[in-house]
């Protein structure tokens, strides 16, 4: 009875695309909130849905915007992301001028910010989509090549776009750190558009979850030095933490 309950939640969020925790009470009245959520979860492990506050989406719904592997990625760690994006949600004030990349956790982050009056610079289609879907938030999408992997655009035009244009934070994600070498990722052409972000933003929030940590990609875009909040999940080392710390870096 459980096991079919919860494939008929599946099929209905692949019909809907997406459904609040209300809209699925009213399909199971006689089910209870909690047990709902307890479907979701495991829905979620099996790789068929993702979280979203106050209900969940169908991974096919992603797909469709994003692709296979961008979908892919959104189930990866998926508790973490939630709440590194929920933290950094809670930063971003009316009227801020914020730009936010391209990465699977700032698709979190895109789902739980607030509807509130703000400008948003991406470089994520998907992030911008989403976004999309609130009716405060002004968007601009940063032009360019168009990253597959990650559906995030990048050119070499971007530093001359940047020099026209102001915003006071930069939200962004690193795909591996160690000390040693820093925040990477996988492209040079992204790595520089982070690198002139970096240059522009006032404050610098890195969301970075602790299955990262250990990891190296090739291209290198900052340093420990060049952030100023660190926001991570509850698993960050505390070893670690300290060493941001040192730095009069805040971690969240």
């Amino acid at each position: 009875m459980k096991r079919e309950r919860i494939e008929e939640i599946a099929e209905i969020l692949d019909k809907r695309g997406k459904m609040s925790l209300e809209q699925l009470e009213e399909s199971f009245p006689s089910v209870s909130q909690m047990t709902l959520r307890r479907d979701l979860c495991q829905l979620e492990k099996d790789g068929r849905v993702i979280r979203i506050r106050g209900g969940a989406m169908s991974v096919k719904e992603v797909q469709k915007v994003s692709g296979e592997e961008y979908a892919k990625k959104t189930t990866i760690n998926t508790d973490a992301k939630i709440i590194i994006a929920q933290k950094a949600a809670a930063l971003v004030d009316e009227g801020v001028c914020v730009f936010l990349d391209g990465g699977t956790t700032a698709m979190y982050l895109s789902k739980e910010m607030p509807d509130i009056k703000c400008n948003i610079f991406t470089n994520g289609i998907a992030v911008a989509m989403e976004l999309a879907q609130k009716k405060n938030i002004n968007i601009t999408v940063v032009g360019g090549q168009l990253m597959k992997d990650n559906l995030s655009t990048a050119s070499p035009a971007a530093r001359e776009y940047f020099d026209a244009t102001n915003f006071e934070i930069a939200i962004v994600s690193a795909t591996a750190f160690t000390p040693e070498n820093g925040f990477s990722c996988n492209s040079q052409i992204e790595s520089d558009l982070l690198r002139n972000v970096f240059q522009k933003a006032r404050m610098v929030y890195m969301m970075l979850d602790s299955s990262k940590i250990g990891k190296i990609n090739p291209y290198t875009f900052a340093k420990m030095d060049d952030i100023d909040v660190l926001i991570t999940d509850n698993h960050f080392p505390k070893d670690l933490k300290l060493a941001f710390e040192e730095k009069n870096i805040v971690v969240m």
